[in-house]
């Protein structure tokens, strides 16, 4: 069990929450606004693939990382003309999305590098470097923790900053009140439609950096359908969190917390790999068999609006 549970199981269950914690926040600002995000898998494979492509030809990991936000954004930005402009079913969009980013890498990544499983594997010093906080020397067990990328601490901060925004600003009111009742704030003054493309926007671009993370940060290449359903995890968590940022944190923590103990259980306990690595998509299902009826969503979020 010492092996198991220690100080660098806290550090795995940080580093491995990361982007399901982007994803969330993410899906938060969407749906919030009323949007369904079914597509967050889609725009964290593009986000990752991005990166990744990027990043081989600039040699620059931050450089990738702007491209994926720009591919996140370009992604949402389809997703929320059809849904928005297009007042299209927002789970069948966000499903299409899906299921063309499962083949979109592929196919450019065999055009680029005549390989469709992975793209070409990067030098260490053109992935996003580490980011100690503490001195190993004076502080062992918390420099083991705090020794990561600094996507980790930025994800951790944007959860600060998504509370400030979603309930102390005008534009995290007018957010809310699209999503819960966009004809009131219609008649309010409020551009209801301007306010779920910002919202789905800013989904996207988030889904994208925590995509980015995965390719450039904690591996160092793109593999095919390398988010291996961390999109609906994270949407797992926004329910489970029931749509607070600080609850979806905590969360996509507990799912990490699953899966970094599923990885370090592989080779310690006489289970097959197989059923071991099943742990965080069981739990998934458990939770959200738990919280249906129990979560209460945004009253209008999956139902289009039209201004009469």
């Amino acid at each position: 069990m010492r092996n198991i549970f220690n100080y660098t199981l806290i550090a795995s269950t940080i580093r491995l929450s990361t982007p399901l914690i982007l994803a969330a926040l993410g899906g938060l600002y969407s749906e919030r606004a009323g949007v369904i995000n079914i597509a967050l898998e889609g725009m964290m494979l593009a986000g990752a693939f991005t990166a990744a492509v990027v990043t081989v030809f600039t040699h620059n990991p931050w450089i990738g990382l702007l491209s994926a936000v720009a591919a996140g954004l370009l992604v949402a930005a389809l997703h929320a003309m059809a849904t928005i402009k297009y007042r299209a079913d927002q789970v069948v969009s966000g499903t299409a999305i899906n299921i063309l980013f499962l083949g979109v890498p592929a196919l450019l990544s065999g055009a680029l590098f005549e390989s469709t499983g992975a793209t070409p594997q990067l030098p260490r010093d053109q992935t996003l470097p580490d980011a100690p906080i503490f001195n190993p020397q004076t502080s062992p067990a918390l420099a083991s923790i705090f020794n990561q990328k600094p996507l980790v601490y930025l994800a951790f901060i944007l959860v600060a900053m998504t509370v400030y925004v979603i309930y102390r600003t005008r534009f995290g009111l007018r957010l809310r009140a699209v999503g819960e009742n966009p004809e009131a704030a219609d008649t309010a003054g409020v551009g209801v439609n301007r306010m779920r493309y910002a919202g789905v926007l800013i989904s996207g671009a988030l889904a994208a950096l925590g995509g980015a993370y995965l390719s450039i940060g904690q591996n160092s290449l793109f593999t095919r359908n390398m988010t291996a359903g961390r999109g609906f995890i994270a949407l797992a968590a926004l329910i489970f969190g029931k749509w607070h940022p600080v609850g979806a944190m905590l969360a996509c923590l507990f799912f990490g917390l699953a899966e970094a103990v599923a990885i370090r259980m592989q080779g310690t306990v006489n289970i097959p790999n197989q059923f071991i690595q099943m742990i965080p998509y069981i739990l998934t299902m458990v939770v959200l068999a738990g919280l249906i009826g129990r979560a209460t969503p945004p009253k209008a979020l999956g139902v289009a609006y039209a201004k009469e």
